[in-house]
């Protein structure tokens, strides 16, 4: 699954995510792309590919792997979906965009970010250790942070034309 979750990501940053300086500075590469080596590529590795570890154990209950699993499957294609329709906000080449619509957006300002909080949170069903929790921690705050920002540029930008949101990443919550 963490596999996937990455080599998705992967494609979708060569083939469907619009990249402007405003949206994604330069610096920030080196700092997400530490956070993605050291948080999973070594913390969370470490615990779930070792022999030890609870992902190994065959007592889990399969309902909640299955479950786990499936929850995880519709926040990966529901986190495409989005990032699907946010790519069809920006003409290449520019900054501008559009209102954002589709699933999700009618519940909160980055539900990108809130599906892929999902999709972590069934990872974490399915490996059961607190390394992943402290990874979802650390990824859950800083996407919050990232949609406030975006719920006021929004407001900023798009005016009239954009319907404020309570809640930015979380519904009913954050």
């Amino acid at each position: 699954m963490i596999v996937l979750h990455f080599l998705k990501r992967e494609l979708e940053t060569l083939f469907v995510h619009r990249f402007s300086l405003a949206t994604m500075p330069f610096l920030n590469v080196f700092k997400n792309s530490a956070h993605y080596w050291l948080f999973s590529g070594v913390l969370i590795a470490y615990f779930t590919y070792s022999p030890n570890s609870p992902t190994a154990n065959t007592d889990a209950s399969p309902l909640l792997t299955y479950s786990a699993v499936a929850l995880y499957v519709f926040s990966e294609l529901a986190n495409l979906s989005t990032h699907l329709s946010l790519r069809a906000l920006r003409r290449p080449g520019s900054t501008d965009r559009g209102v954002p619509r589709g699933l999700g957006f009618d519940w909160v300002t980055c539900p990108n970010y809130t599906f892929e909080s999902m999709a972590w949170i069934a990872i974490l069903l399915v490996n059961r250790h607190w390394s992943t929790a402290l990874f979802i921690a650390i990824a859950v705050g800083q996407m919050a942070l990232w949609a406030k920002k975006k719920e006021r540029r929004y407001r900023k930008e798009l005016g009239g034309k954009y319907k404020a949101k309570k809640f930015a990443m979380v519904p009913g919550i954050w």
